[in-house]
């Protein structure tokens, strides 16, 4: 069956859930009241489907969202707009079939059409997530600061990438 990527829905927030949980390593723990907060702020939300089973999610907030994360503050008390990838996660069945560039191709396609001049994420630099930094990397996105987080145990880049360079 094809890959398909669409708007996420109420009925998706337990295959959601699951798929923070296997990544919550690489991102905050989140629940069903947490995820559904964090919905409401969204300005993307969609998720990636192997046919009727979703097997990745990308959830991003635009600047003025009520959200309380660190890294999100950090980019709002800096740039006027932005769109911020809060988090991306797919299925362990399911890495290395490009779901994560199908979702970020999808969400640099959003950008554009909604006039977002750049994307903002952060990930781990302490400890290291090296996929992370060579698949961003890709996406043309480059550090513009970093801060410690999770109270001095982990330490992220935060990356801007402008959207025009989506596929350069």
């Amino acid at each position: 069956m094809p890959l398909t990527v669409r708007p996420a829905t109420a009925a998706d927030h337990p295959a959601i859930l699951a798929l923070n949980l296997e990544s919550v390593d690489l991102m905050s723990p989140m629940d069903g009241p947490r995820l559904r907060e964090l919905e409401r702020e969204a300005a993307y939300h969609r998720v990636v489907c192997d046919g009727d089973e979703v097997v990745g999610f990308l959830l991003a907030m635009r600047e003025g969202a009520g959200y309380d994360s660190p890294n999100y503050r950090w980019f709002g008390e800096r740039y006027p707009a932005f769109l911020y990838v809060d988090r991306i996660a797919v299925a362990a069945s399911h890495r290395g079939r490009r779901l994560g560039g199908l979702l970020y191709d999808d969400l640099f396609g959003y950008a554009r059409d909604a006039g977002f001049e750049r994307i903002a994420c952060e990930f781990y630099i302490v400890p290291f997530n090296q996929a992370s930094s060579r698949f961003h990397a890709r996406y043309g996105f480059a550090e513009v600061g970093t801060q410690w987080v999770a109270d001095g145990r982990k330490q992220v880049s935060l990356q801007i990438a402008p959207v025009a360079a989506a596929g350069a």
